[in-house]
């Protein structure tokens, strides 16, 4: 199965059981989602790192990672305001952190690597349309928004990554 079919397929089941949630369970997913993605990106740079890939790569990992903590807490700060500070319990798999980091072992692993960070980046921009489009608060609808078109630039970033690598011929 190509990385691609995995993604999405992945992301079909993950919609799925999305669609059952309330807004407070939705805005639980997303919080800890885009925390689990920063943790991720992060741990990603490390690895890149560690294999010695250009500095651009390292630090766009460590930029993503940044944002998408940023994007948490802005979410986090909208649930606050509206239900208080715990977090309720969402048992679905982030849709944003699917597993690339197992994959990270190589520098030839670096393509799948971005393949899916690309996929789950469109993904979740996708997502967050969807969301703004159906919520009844103003608020929140701005924030899905707005996290839209940052998932977007993120995608961008990737892509950016990864047609260099290629028209280097290092993918």
């Amino acid at each position: 199965m190509s990385t691609r079919s995995w993604v999405i397929e992945m992301a079909v089941e993950i919609l799925k059981e999305i669609r059952k949630l309330n807004e407070r369970e939705l805005l639980s997913y997303w919080i800890k989602g885009e925390y689990e993605e920063a943790e991720t990106y992060w741990k990603l740079a490390e690895r890149a790192k560690e294999l010695s890939l250009p500095n651009n790569v390292v630090e766009t990992f460590k930029r993503l990672g940044d944002e998408s903590k940023g994007h948490g807490d802005e979410l986090l700060e909208i649930y606050r305001e509206k239900y208080g500070g715990k977090l309720v319990d969402v048992d679905i798999p982030n849709v944003e952190a699917l597993n690339v980091l197992g994959k990270f072992w190589k520098v030839e692993d670096l393509k799948d690597v971005l393949e899916i960070a690309m996929e789950s980046e469109k993904l979740a921009e996708t997502i967050y349309r969807k969301l703004a489009s159906e919520t009844g608060n103003p608020k929140l609808k701005e924030a899905y928004l707005r996290l839209a078109d940052i998932e977007n630039g993120h995608y961008n970033s990737l892509k950016a990554i990864y047609e260099w690598r290629k028209e280097k011929g290092l993918l």
